[in-house]
């Protein structure tokens, strides 16, 4: 059985090299597993060809469904991780500035903050 070359639909454009790297892995893993058991299949049978081949052709589909299905999960996740760390940058920036401007009033609310905390731990 001729080895025929499947792509990675993945769209790669929000995700670090190390996932995407994974991903392409995985899936070319995948895909060489199908082929290797095509193959095998088809040298003890060779009367059953065509059915082999469209099982493989439709094993290869959910290798490449399963692949974009990953690689759309991961895009969300790294888009809410940097989401979750710019905000995070900003609520410290603002945070430091308001230090900045009012350090007494700062100073007051972190003294009323470790005395309610103290009182509700204790």
């Amino acid at each position: 059985m001729e080895s025929t070359g499947y792509g990675n639909t993945l769209n790669s454009s929000g995700l670090s090299n190390s996932t995407d790297n994974a991903l392409n892995k995985a899936a070319s893993s995948a895909h060489s597993a199908v082929d290797s058991v095509a193959n095998a299949a088809d040298d003890a049978a060779r009367k059953v060809k065509p059915k082999i081949e469209k099982v493989a052709a439709m094993a290869h589909q959910a290798v490449d469904k399963a692949a974009d299905a990953a690689g759309e999960k991961a895009e969300w996740l790294a888009e809410r991780g940097t989401n979750l760390s710019a905000s995070q940058k900003k609520l410290v920036a603002d945070t430091c500035s308001y230090v900045s401007e009012n350090p007494l009033k700062s100073v007051g609310i972190a003294v009323l903050a470790g005395f309610l905390l103290s009182r509700i731990l204790l």
